[in-house]
């Protein structure tokens, strides 16, 4: 499938769905039904992150994760989201890091910036950044971050090898890679895999796991760690694709339990 074209899909989509946002209309998680959207998106922040937050970020939220929570984040820490959408993670992280840290949002959808730094106003939050840029050329120099979170984005891209690269990169040596994304457990139905709706819908660009975890030791990461938030069965897989217009009742036997939410650990060398 053509990196450029599954590129402009995705920028698209969420081009509408921060649209949608501004309009109060937003269907959740990766432009999905709402069926997808509970169940992908739903009981991921606690009600003390979520007061936090304006409104208008918690309903960007297009993850399938809280890396905010699961990755540790320790004050005065420099982190860096990749693909930060509305910026609800961003905007938990600098509160998380403290004024004497900072928070990078990475985004290529200049309505989702927008929508982003209106956000961080509403907010009141100093220690954010958002930058314009792609996942696969992070806009940062070397060795810069304590800390890269992502959630449900590093899934979208057509060269994903090219993106842990720059996330290892960036990376200060010792520097933690914790995000959340969709994962494939076991071999995935070619009807999926050639579907670029479903790919900008966050399902056909999942990698399997342990092709994940390779890819991370290919770029340099140790420490790597796969663990399943949530594992989607056969009725969960038939509302997910139902929204794309894809044979829901041919394919969702075919993925029973294949499909995962996972929160994926790694870290670059001290020495490195």
């Amino acid at each position: 499938m053509d990196e450029t074209t599954i590129k402009n899909e995705v920028r698209e989509r969420y081009a509408r769905e921060a649209l949608k946002v501004s309009d109060g209309k937003s269907s959740g998680c990766c432009g999905a039904s709402a069926r997808a959207t509970d169940l992908i998106t739903s009981n991921l922040y606690k009600d003390t992150e979520t007061a936090q937050v304006p409104a208008e970020a918690l309903a960007a939220s297009l993850g399938c994760g809280n890396p905010t929570a699961l990755a540790q984040l320790k004050p005065g820490e420099t982190v860096l989201d990749l693909g930060s959408g509305g910026g609800i993670d961003v905007l938990l992280t600098a509160r998380r890091v403290g004024p004497a840290g900072k928070a990078y949002g990475l985004d290529m959808t200049d309505e989702m910036l927008a929508l982003a730094r209106d956000n961080q106003r509403k907010a009141g939050v100093q220690n954010v950044e958002f930058l314009k840029g792609e996942i696969e050329n992070i806009p940062l120099p070397d060795n810069s971050v304590d800390v890269i979170i992502s959630n449900c984005v590093i899934n979208l891209s057509a060269d994903k090898d090219r993106v842990l690269r720059e996330a290892f990169r960036v990376l200060k040596p010792g520097g933690r890679f914790a995000v959340s994304d969709i994962v494939v457990r076991g071999e995935m139905p070619k009807e999926i895999q050639h579907k670029i709706e479903l790919w900008a819908g966050c399902i056909a660009g999942a990698l399997e796991d342990r092709d994940y975890a390779a890819k991370l030791a290919r770029a340099g990461f140790q420490d790597i760690e796969l663990e399943p938030t949530r594992v989607y069965k056969a009725a969960d897989a038939k509302g997910l694709m139902a929204g794309f217009g894809a044979n829901a009742d041919a394919i969702a036997a075919a993925v029973d339990g294949k499909f995962a939410s996972a929160f994926i650990r790694a870290r670059k060398p001290v020495a490195s």
